[in-house]
Order: structure tokens, then C-alpha cells, then sequence
């Protein structure tokens, strides 16, 4: 019995060696045929590089880390407990149909002519944030930007910076962050007498440009040298006769002559305000109003990954303190007016922040961009910890 045994076993190895070899061939043979068909088909209906590329973004990191692990276990060892394999079936469908079951935005997207202007991605959404809530920015025509508008000059009361402590470490004579607008002329209705529009919310001196010398001005308490640059870009759109949706053609060179000329930049902000209304953009701390913020990642960049990752830090750590501050992370939708990169190719660590939107006060973004001060500099002094290379004089 254990003869006829020995030779059962050797006949069913062998034909199961068979069956395996024969599946292979028949594999060749099929990957070998799918390319003769492909590549003899008219190049409409072949299979491009971007048809690719948009089933390859269904998937993030930690799901291809995943695919991985199939062959490979060690690849899945710095997945976290919480992260989950990737829905297969689900990007599929998404692929062949063009829908998507976790955004109802897909069934319409292609029906309702001008909705690519809203058709943005959430890539971290904050406390009560979804496709609902979407960030709004106008793109006013040129006459309407540079239209002569009356302002009220309101001055923000400020504490004095005297009386703050000194910063408990500092980067000496060095400025590492440099501050700019690439749409330096948005405003904000509660100054504009007589605008009511949100696309026509705009002005020479009014405007953003204010928060960035605000947030300068926090930086700078915590002992973060800073630059800033108040170019009127709309004034140097017209003088080129270029559309708004080149503003970040405008400021490209602006930024790329401070990095040039200054190898300590480190770090670049360039801000805005939202144009959406204020029950989107505000929310009480303490019942005290203040104005949301939002990131605005560019893809079109390959290294947009490490700039992501900054504005999840910053995000993560303006939701331990106030749930909401920060609405997320989002990519605007790939429309002609902008160009997908929002000049965050030039670091790895550039951002794009909406402080606000058209119906917010001075006094209620600058307190928004004092936690924003705090929260960059701990991750700023942190990450300086990690590289070991200390900036400055300790105080």
C-alpha cells in the first residue's frame, strides 16, 4: 500500500507540474495576444498613459503598500492598525462607469455644464467637512478686479509684541519662510462700501496682503525670521495683459528670485481668503468668532506628497486644539484658470492657506493666524530638532 501510495502521490505532483506549465504558456500566450490587440488598434481606442494614471490614483500609499504585502509581508509592517486594504471592485467600477459610490458629485459632474469649477477632491476633510462644504474662489474678471472701490480703513486693535516674551530659541539673522499673495487684491465685504458680490470683493490696499504681514508679524514673535512680498498682482496682470488665471505666473519669478537670493528660504506660505460665505468659514472658540482656514494642495506637482504631508501635520494638530479651525486639505478642480501647481514645485515645503472668506474681519483671521503661528512654529522648531541642525542663538 505505501508503494501504491508513493507512486499516487508522484502521478498527481506530475500532473499538477503539468497543469502549472501549461498555465503558464497559456499566460504568455494571452499577455502576448492583449499586446498584438492593443497596439493594433487605432490610437483612440487604445489604452493611454492617462487612462493609467486615473485607475492608478484610486489607490493611495498605504493601499499599494497592501498590493504589495500579497507577495511581500514586510511591505505592510509600517501600515498602521487603522489602515484598510483597497476596495478593488470599487475603483474599478469607478474606472469603467466614471462613478463614484462615495461621491455623489459623479452622477452630475458631466451633466451640468460649469460644475468642473466646483468638482475639487477632499484629501483630508476637516471636523464636519464634505462635498457640500467645498471651498469656493471666484476668478473676477480683469475689469472687475481692478475696479476703483471705496474702503473703510477699520485698524485692528493689537497687543503689543513688546510685551511678549522672548522666543525661546531663534533663527538669528536668518529668514527661512518667505510670505506672499499671488491674489493680493481679495478682500473682504465688511470693508467694501457698497459691494455685495463675492466676485467683486477685491482692493489695491484692503486686502490679504494684511494677513500676510499679520502672520509675519506672529512668526517673527516666535522667533521664526520671515519675508514677505505684497506685489500687486493684478496691477502687474494688467500691465502684461495677462487673465487672472495667470496670477501664479505673476509671482513664480517673485518667489524664485527670493529662494535665489537667500539659500536659508526654507518654507513658502502664500495667502488667500475663501470666497465662500461666512457660515462656511466661520466658527466660535469660547464664543468668540473666528475665521476657518484650509489648505490647497497643487498634484500636477510629483513631488506634491511632501508638501501634503506638511499641511496634514499642521492640520492634524489644529484639530487636537479646535476641532474645525482648519476645514482639511483640498485640490481645487483642474479648470483652465489655474495651473494644477500653485508654485509648490519650488519647495518641499509650500503651502497655499485660505484664511477666511469675504464676509470674515481682520479681527477675527488674525486669531486664526496666531494658532496658525503656534501650531508652524512647533513643527517648524520640532523639525529643526529632528534634523539636528539648530538655527540661531537659544534664548
Amino acid at each position: 500500500m505505501k508503494g501504491y501510495r508513493s507512486s499516487r502521490i508522484v502521478i498527481l505532483n506530475g500532473t499538477s507540474l503539468k497543469k502549472s506549465v501549461v498555465a503558464v504558456i497559456l499566460g504568455f500566450i494571452l499577455v502576448f495576444a492583449v499586446s498584438g490587440v492593443m497596439t493594433s488598434l487605432k490610437p483612440e481606442y487604445r489604452v493611454s498613459s492617462s487612462s493609467i494614471h486615473e485607475f492608478s490614483k484610486r489607490f493611495s500609499g498605504e493601499s499599494l503598500l497592501h498590493i504589495f504585502g500579497y507577495t511581500n509581508a514586510y511591505f505592510t509592517q509600517g501600515l498602521s492598525s487603522e489602515a484598510k486594504a483597497p476596495n478593488y471592485a470599487s475603483a474599478l467600477f469607478e474606472l469603467t462607469t466614471s462613478l463614484n459610490l462615495d461621491d455623489p458629485r459623479s452622477l452630475i459632474r458631466n451633466e451640468i455644464p460649469g460644475f468642473a469649477h466646483y468638482d475639487g477632491e477632499i484629501l483630508v476633510a476637516g471636523s464636519g467637512v464634505n462635498y457640500t462644504d467645498m471651498p469656493v474662489e471666484s476668478s473676477p474678471p480683469m475689469e472687475v478686479l481692478l475696479e476703483e472701490r471705496q474702503a473703510s480703513i477699520i485698524e485692528v486693535e493689537e497687543e503689543e509684541g513688546e510685551n511678549a516674551p522672548p522666543p525661546a530659541q531663534t533663527t538669528g539673522d536668518k529668514r527661512t519662510v518667505f510670505i506672499y499673495h499671488s491674489h493680493s487684491r481679495e478682500s473682504f465685504l465688511p470693508y467694501l462700501e457698497g459691494v455685495t458680490s463675492p466676485n467683486a470683493a477685491s482692493h489695491p490696499e484692503v486686502n490679504v496682503t494684511r494677513l500676510g504681514k499679520k502672520l509675519q508679524e506672529e512668526l517673527t514673535q516666535r522667533g521664526i525670521g520671515t519675508d514677505i512680498d505684497t506685489t500687486d498682482t493684478a496691477l502687474a496682470l494688467k500691465n502684461r495683459g495677462w487673465v487672472y488665471g495667470q496670477s501664479y505666473d505673476v509671482t513664480r519669478p517673485i518667489v524664485e528670485e527670493a529662494l535665489a537670493g537667500n539659500q536659508d528660504l526654507n518654507y513658502l506660505i502664500d495667502v488667500h481668503r475663501d470666497s465662500g460665505r461666512r457660515k462656511s468659514t466661520t466658527m466660535d472658540i469660547n464664543g468668540v468668532p473666528h475665521a476657518r482656514l484650509y489648505f490647497v494642495i497643487g498634484k500636477k506637482n510629483q513631488n506634491y506628497e511632501k508638501n501634503q504631508y506638511l499641511a496634514e501635520q499642521i492640520h492634524h494638530e489644529l484639530e487636537k486644539l479646535h476641532p474645525g479651525l482648519s476645514k482639511g486639505i483640498f485640490v481645487p478642480p483642474a479648470v483652465e484658470t489655474r495651473n494644477g501647481i500653485y508654485n509648490q514645485d519650488l519647495s518641499p515645503n509650500s503651502m497655499l492657506i485660505e484664511v477666511g472668506g469675504v464676509d470674515n474681519t481682520f479681527e477675527e483671521m488674525n486669531r486664526t493666524l496666531e494658532i496658525f503661528a503656534e501650531v508652524f512654529s512647533e513643527i517648524y522648531w520640532q523639525a529643526e530638532k529632528v534634523d539636528g541642525t539648530p538655527e540661531g542663538d537659544a534664548q
